[in-house]
């Protein structure tokens, strides 16, 4: 991929987040699962780790998967379609704040629109890095990311609400928090009402919003959410799993039943060869 094309996305990239309406980051985990959002119709794509981790047969979770792994799977990502690709840099693969900084310019030299870092730990007995050490990460993400001749789209993501601390006043501070070192989009995965929703909107106003969907029990459409103040919408693991759902229902049928009907709704092998045959 030429520089151009890489700056080109990464403006279309940052263009989604300013002008009107809310738009859907849908997460592909390889090149042909990037190709059939694109063919659809969505207009930025997101890594998700947990589908790179699925497809490299390990669980999901810090150390899982490198950052070189994670980084040529979001090149694989970039060379296949033509949209600009955000990644799910976890916790930046280390707790210093310099790493944060060499993972996001390594994140745009691979030729990636933009990122997220997390305040995650990866260690089960303290999950959340200190609100002080989280921002200077932040900040430190913010400084590479400004570094850089095009525009790079940093997410800050607070985990609280996903790794057991549910204190939605301590994520809406780390969400503010990260919004003043310079953040471009606040992010906190397991806000699950639109009260939650509302307040932290309000709190990081005017910086755009990003939740996460495609999580069971959660109600809220697309234009219920835009009414709510969410400028972007993630759907993290759910679609891989939707996928590997289907897979296990098919061998589950052949194994248990010893029968094929799981061919009546597969995808037929000519449209699939049409679609991936429209690229080089």
């Amino acid at each position: 991929m030429n520089n151009t094309t890489w700056e080109q996305r990464a403006r279309q990239f940052r263009n989604l987040h300013q002008q009107p309406g809310i738009f859907v980051t849908p997460n592909p985990w390889d090149a042909g699962s990037a190709r059939v959002l694109e063919a659809l119709g969505f207009k930025a794509l997101a890594t998700t780790s947990a589908g790179l981790a699925y497809s490299l047969g390990k669980p999901d979770g810090h150390s899982a998967i490198t950052r070189e792994e994670t980084l040529r799977n979001a090149q694989s990502i970039i060379q296949a379609t033509s949209l600009p690709v955000s990644a799910d840099l976890e916790n930046g693969f280390g707790d210093d704040p310099a790493v944060c900084a060499a993972t996001i310019l390594l994140a745009a030299e691979a030729g990636l629109a933009g990122g997220s870092i997390e305040d995650a730990t990866g260690n089960p007995a303290d999950p959340i890095y200190p609100f002080e050490l989280a921002v200077e990460r932040v900040k430190a993400a913010v400084e590479a990311a400004s570094s850089l001749s095009t525009p790079f789209t940093l997410t800050a993501r607070a985990e609280n609400l996903i790794r057991g601390r549910l204190d939605l006043k301590d994520t809406i501070n780390r969400l503010v928090a990260f919004a003043d070192a310079g953040a471009d989009v606040l992010f906190a995965p397991g806000l699950k009402t639109a009260e939650e929703i509302t307040a932290v909107v309000k709190a990081v106003a005017p910086r755009p919003v990003n939740v996460i969907m495609g999580i069971s029990g959660m109600e809220l459409s697309l234009d219920m959410l835009q009414q709510l103040g969410i400028k972007r919408v993630s759907v993290g693991s759910s679609v891989v799993r939707a996928a590997y759902g289907a897979f296990f229902r098919a061998a589950e049928e052949i194994l248990r039943k010893g029968t094929f009907s799981y061919a009546d709704d597969a995808k037929p092998y000519a449209d699939l060869n049409e679609l991936f045959g429209r690229w080089p």
